[in-house]
């Protein structure tokens, strides 16, 4: 079979090693040695694993159509070990999920992990979670039951007590060249000037002083997460043995994490710069050549001007997928101010792009809520940016009267009024307010809300992510502020224990759990029955003189979806006007026509047709 690898490698080794030598010129010992990296990880690729790319590879758009939906899990709080998610995994599968995203699980140290982002070791799990045979055992069982998994890759950074850092303070040249170390502040003071701080109050600057050694270390993130130096070689290629070693334990999908910060240039900003294009293809080309099976998802929370470059051209492509961002933050202003302008000019702007680029939709996730909106275009309407984020962070907080969010502030910063906002779906819509309050027409009224949300999240092109717990209407989970490891962090608020007694409730009608468990079941279901959800259909909004309301259109090789949603709490008229005939309800089964369609508070209807 290495003539298998010998014809991948040949359709890519001009470009690969165009590509490589362009970042290190007259480095060519070093590409040697890539090439037996990837030859080496293609040899010991197990055999079923082979067969799963030779299966891929004859079908690239696997991925594209309307039967993949996703949910994304930390493994303790979801079911404490490995072992425990085997053991979820018929809970999984009869929510419908079939691309699960294992969160960070690599070994940290406790302390300093950044929810596990701070890696100490490529190679082993963190112990508390399990082992690498554990994680086989997983990916195996998941296969079986044509189910993908998902893990993060940190590229940008490592634990301050990795290997490689651990022998940089000892002084070791060699390792801290695969870092950036400086014996005085003279090249620190000059990225500092270009470079944006990521979290200016609870990590200020781009540097941190190492008193036993007596230099300074870059470090974006945290202090404890060390930036590795792209620009030698030795880092590329041993990082890439790494993920590569991932997907041989029989990962599907590798989100790379942090990826436009990886590649460092002084008088530049440090974000998106050409040389992360480069590595971005070139890691593309290793997946194509190594495990054509494995997709990329890449992590770039930015608006869509600087996203949509990392899915590379149709000629070259670098990632296969990328987070709708963007679209998650206008969803949340849109609850907070019941106007679907700006969403509505946020659909229409994905759904210009090309169909072969594949965003991931999320209404929550593991990270806070930043509020990266067009305030350009907001402006227009008289909206401050600073006084508008404020607003939005005091609605979902409960700071402004009658709102029902509550949520909580993630690094805020007053004098610019960035705060961005953490908290569950279900807390975020008003659930845990009125259950706390034992109003039932209000609980009743916000569980609509969060249904509203999840039929829009399964009407977008992509690929649905549900994040643990929304599935059941998990509210936020305060313990964590009395948590040492984890009180300085209001992510935690969101990221709670999963409540298994209160899951157990998604089998007795008229609860909580049953209301939301059942409808997304449905919403997941019929979305993998109908192709006119699949990637590939036309998309474009449709008026339905409302500023409430939002309408979507699809269709695909004659089936025909027209989706409306009231982000009002009152009820709405949809002044929509088809005249093609009768639709059918995919949810209530009832045919109707596509045209002046009431809509209840928070309603959502998906009406569909059959040319």
């Amino acid at each position: 079979m290495v003539k298998e690898f010998e014809t991948r490698l040949s359709r890519h080794y001009d470009e690969l090693k165009w590509l490589y030598c362009e970042l290190y010129s007259e480095k060519y010992d070093f590409f040697d040695d890539f090439l037996e990296i990837l030859k080496y990880y293609y040899k010991n690729r197990k055999e079923d694993l082979k067969e799963r790319d030779r299966k891929r590879e004859k079908d690239p758009k696997w991925y594209k159509r309307n039967d993949l939906s996703g949910m994304m899990l930390y493994v303790d709080a979801f079911a404490g070990n490995l072992k425990g998610v085997e053991e979820k995994l018929s809970y999984l599968a009869e929510t419908g999920v079939n691309y699960i995203h294992l969160m960070p699980l690599l070994d940290t140290v406790d302390g300093k992990s950044d929810g596990g982002y701070a890696v100490a070791d490529f190679r082993k799990i963190k112990p508390s979670l399990g082992t690498m045979e554990d994680l086989e055992e997983v990916t195996d069982l998941c296969h079986r039951q044509d189910m993908n998994i998902c893990m993060d890759f940190v590229m940008n950074h490592t634990s301050d007590e990795h290997e490689w850092a651990k022998r940089a303070k000892a002084g070791e040249k060699e390792y801290q060249d695969r870092y950036f170390f400086f014996d005085n502040f003279d090249v620190p003071s000059i990225f500092e000037q270009y470079c944006p701080q990521v979290f200016p109050t609870t990590a200020p600057g781009n540097f941190t002083w190492l008193p036993d050694i007596q230099k300074h270390v870059m470090t974006t993130f945290y202090p404890y997460q060390w930036d590795l130096n792209y620009r030698n070689p030795v880092v590329l290629n041993e990082m890439t043995a790494n993920l590569l070693n991932l997907t041989n334990k029989g990962v599907d999908i590798v989100r790379i994490d942090a990826v436009p910060y990886i590649w460092k240039e002084l008088y530049t900003n440090c974000r998106n710069l050409k040389q992360v294009h480069t590595i971005v293809r070139i890691l593309r080309m290793v997946t194509e050549i190594v495990c054509p099976g494995v997709l990329l998802l890449g992590e770039v929370v930015m608006e869509p001007e600087k996203v949509v470059p990392y899915f590379g051209t149709v000629e070259k492509p670098e990632c296969h997928m990328l987070y709708n961002v963007t679209t998650m933050a206008s969803t949340w202003h849109t609850v907070a101010t019941r106007d679907t302008r700006l969403l509505r000019r946020q659909m229409d702007i994905v759904s210009s792009l090309p169909k072969e680029y594949t965003f991931l939709n999320y209404l929550r996730c593991h990270d806070d809520i930043g509020w990266g909106l067009d305030y350009d275009w907001l402006s227009r309407f008289g909206i401050n940016e600073v006084a508008h984020k404020k607003y939005l962070n005091d609605f979902f907080t409960g700071k402004i009267p009658d709102s029902f969010g509550r949520g909580e502030l993630y690094n805020d910063d007053p004098r610019l009024g960035d705060a961005r906002l953490c908290g569950t779906t279900a807390s975020l819509c008003g659930i845990e307010k009125f259950a706390y309050e034992k109003n039932e027409a209000m609980t009743d009224r916000s569980i609509q809300c969060d249904l509203m949300l999840h039929a829009y999240m399964y009407t977008q092109s992509g690929i649905p992510i549900l994040y643990s717990g929304d599935e059941v209407g998990q509210e936020n989970d305060y313990t964590y502020h009395k948590n040492p490891l984890k009180q300085q962090d209001s992510r935690y608020l969101h990221r709670g224990d999963m409540d298994w007694k209160k899951a157990e409730n998604r089998k007795e009608a008229g609860t909580v759990q049953e209301k939301i468990y059942s409808m997304i079941q449905k919403m997941i279901q019929i979305r993998g029955q109908y192709p006119v959800f699949e990637t590939g259909a036309k998309v474009w909004t449709v008026d339905t003189w409302d500023d409430h309301v939002l309408g979507i259109g699809r269709y695909l090789d004659g089936e025909k979806l027209i989706a409306l949603f009231n982000f009002s709490e009152e009820p709405k008229m949809a002044w929509i006007n088809e005249q093609d005939g009768e639709y059918v309800d995919l949810f209530t089964g009832e045919k109707m026509e596509a045209a002046g369609i009431q809509m209840a508070p928070y309603g959502y209807h998906w009406l569909y047709k059959k040319f």
